[in-house]
């Protein structure tokens, strides 16, 4: 019994494909691919006859050198999805990532793929398998869309870089024999990377008037049937078991179990195999999963219009269509669309390879039925999908509205309003944090970039700002009314407290090479500027209750930010001790600053209610815009 996952919302908006370099013909392919001994020849011969390649791309110059990061081929896929798109980067909510390995064995490939992008916050998964792993990371993203309604976007990227794996550099300093499996890949697998870009209705409306809508996925593993087929780490399957009563590892023993790298490099375990004998097994287990959906009635054969359809070599692919068609169940070779012979077989990322080059190729026609199917030979899984050219104008109306969120619960009661407000403010301080950290100077310090003069600069437009910052917290005192007392007490305390600070920072800035011999020679940049005058403006207002948020950001960034930033900072700069008294100051006396904060931020809350609290959110939330502005200016 099969059950495909079925979805009413879900659309393929863009696919983009990225193959690194100028393509590899078989003539050349010997410089980027060691032979290995004297059998490598023939078994070349033999191999690329039967999978039918004709180009393949590498992520690899003649020497071996890695050009690409497997990372980076998946960031050119998402950017070439999103331009197709026309749609920013910080529009996504979701990035899912397909491979069986990426530049790292930790931490997960979409992790670091949204690291190299500089992606905002955002829900990500790592599929970590072989070829199907795209389509289960296709199938998690369209669940996660269906089932959060405040979900919009998704990414889902595949990409594969087995090039690393076979260069000649790994192996022309040695004498190295290598048994038939693990010769058999090397000339079947190349690099790339595809995504595809899912939205629901109301952003397919908005691309075009067709779009591809998915129908279902259908993912099944027989992982429990049948051994391994194809992996890396382990030895050869045919190798004996060895007596492990020595201490000597067996072909099953992972590469982890030896004492080091080099000896299960030595060994063999850092060889892609694939076992031949059972390959043949996983068609007919795919063919059958296949006759299972048509029976069910989720396929109907006649009325597929384009089959994609991967497969390792055209040998295997003409062993699918002949067992389709003994079943009955067959599709014309002319609705195949497969590039296999101009791109290789890049795993994971083929399916999304080929669906970008359909749908930059062909015009698409309402009613087309795209059927996709995706064997994995690593342990046995077989998957498919269906997409659907539809009209959008035609259903725009009734899915604008199914398109609308529903409005937020109000939170009308007295009680626990403290605690309400502390979670406004942590959601405007978790994207203010976000945003911070991708500005030109935070980037440049986690790059460990930072120059002596970068920080003068940062310093030279830090001081005027913290120069005005109790003289607005004494303006706001004085317009306090009477029974405020209690407010205006802590708020002088805290202004006290800081009003020395900026020559503290002004000094700092002297002993790591400022030239400035006057604090009035320095000036705020724009967004300083902007910070500064709307601080005034706030305290210049009858009971500026609203400030409170403005402060929540401001010391906040001293407790939170600061004591991260202070160690790379000193780890990047050679310069004394004594340039870092006021970032030092602020990390250790910040948190006290928020304390005395907190106190102040209860006393108006039960003395202004609904309306403070409003008005410190919003404070907080244009402060934390605007101190942005000041940071991106920094540089």
């Amino acid at each position: 019994m099969v059950a495909p996952t079925f979805f009413d919302d879900i659309y393929v908006l863009t696919a983009s494909q990225y193959l690194p370099g100028q393509p590899v013909d078989n003539a050349h392919i010997d410089t980027y691919v060691a032979q290995l001994d004297h059998t490598s020849r023939r078994i070349k011969q033999r191999v690329l006859a039967e999978n039918g390649i004709e180009t393949r791309h590498y992520a690899l110059d003649e020497h071996g050198n890695t050009t690409m990061s497997h990372t980076a081929m998946a960031c050119a896929a998402v950017h070439g999805c999103l331009q197709q798109a026309a749609l920013p980067l910080a529009e996504l909510d979701l990035l899912m990532a397909a491979s069986s390995g990426g530049d790292v064995l930790m931490p997960g490939l979409a992790n670091m793929i949204q690291g190299e992008l500089h992606a905002p916050p955002m829900e990500v998964h790592s599929h970590h398998g072989v070829c199907a792993s795209s389509v289960l990371a296709l199938k998690d993203a369209a669940q996660s869309l269906t089932q959060n309604p405040q979900q919009r976007l998704a990414m889902v990227v595949a990409a594969e870089m087995p090039s690393r794996i076979f260069k000649r550099s790994r192996f022309a300093s040695q004498a190295y024999s290598a048994d038939f499996e693990a010769h058999f890949l090397r000339w079947m697998l190349s690099d790339g990377a595809g995504a595809v870009l899912l939205g629901k209705a109301a952003h397919a409306q908005r691309q075009a008037k067709l779009a591809l809508k998915l129908h279902w996925v259908h993912v099944k593993s027989f992982s429990g049937d049948y051994p391994v087929c194809m992996q890396f780490g382990q030895g050869s399957h045919r190798a004996k078991q060895r007596d492990t009563s020595s201490g000597a590892l067996g072909a099953e023993a992972s590469f982890l179990d030896f004492p080091s790298v080099a000896e299960a490099e030595a060994a063999g375990h850092f060889a892609l195999r694939q076992n031949l004998r059972i390959l043949p097994n996983l068609f007919e287990v795919a063919v059958h999963e296949y006759a299972a959906l048509v029976q069910a009635g989720h396929v109907q054969p006649d009325a597929v219009d384009v089959f994609l359809c991967h497969y390792s070599s055209e040998a295997l692919g003409k062993t699918c269509d002949d067992m389709m068609q003994q079943a009955g169940l067959g599709i014309a070779r002319e609705k195949w669309f497969s590039n296999l012979k101009r791109c290789g077989n890049t795993g994971a990322a083929s399916i999304f390879i080929m669906l970008a080059e359909w749908m930059a190729q062909n015009p698409l026609r309402v009613g087309q039925k795209i059927f996709a199917f995706v064997p994995e030979s690593g342990r046995f899984t077989v998957s498919y999908f269906m997409l659907e050219v539809v009209d959008m104008t035609a259903t725009a109306p009734e899915m604008t509205a199914m398109a609308l969120p529903a409005p937020p619960h109000e939170f009308t009661q007295h009680e626990g309003r403290t605690r309400d407000t502390l979670l406004e403010l942590a959601d405007i301080w978790h994207g203010f944090r976000s945003r911070m950290w991708r500005t030109p100077l935070v980037e440049k310090i986690n790059a460990g970039k930072l120059t002596s003069a970068d920080y003068v600069t940062w310093m030279a437009q830090w001081i005027p700002q913290v120069r005005e910052g109790s003289l607005w917290m004494r303006q706001a005192v004085a317009q306090l009314s009477a029974e405020c007392q209690p407010l205006a007490s802590l708020i002088t305390q805290h202004a006290d407290d800081e009003q020395h600070d900026f020559k503290l920072l002004f000094e700092d800035y002297q002993y790591a090479g400022g030239t400035a011999t006057h604090i009035e020679a320095l000036l705020r940049n724009p967004g300083g500027e902007a910070l500064n005058s709307y601080m005034y403006r706030k305290a210049a207002t009858p009971n500026p209750f609203g400030l409170l948020g403005g402060i929540y950001i401001i010391e906040g960034t001293g407790q939170r930010i600061v004591p991260w930033l202070l160690p790379l900072v000193k780890q990047q700069l050679v310069l004394p001790e004594r340039c870092y008294r006021f970032l030092r100051y602020h990390g250790e006396n910040d948190e006290n600053h928020l304390q005395r904060w907190l106190l102040a931020l209860q006393w108006v809350l039960a003395a202004g209610g609904a309306a403070a609290q409003a008005d410190i959110v919003r404070t907080a939330r244009d402060v934390a815009t605007l101190y942005h502005l000041q940071m991106e200016h920094i540089l």
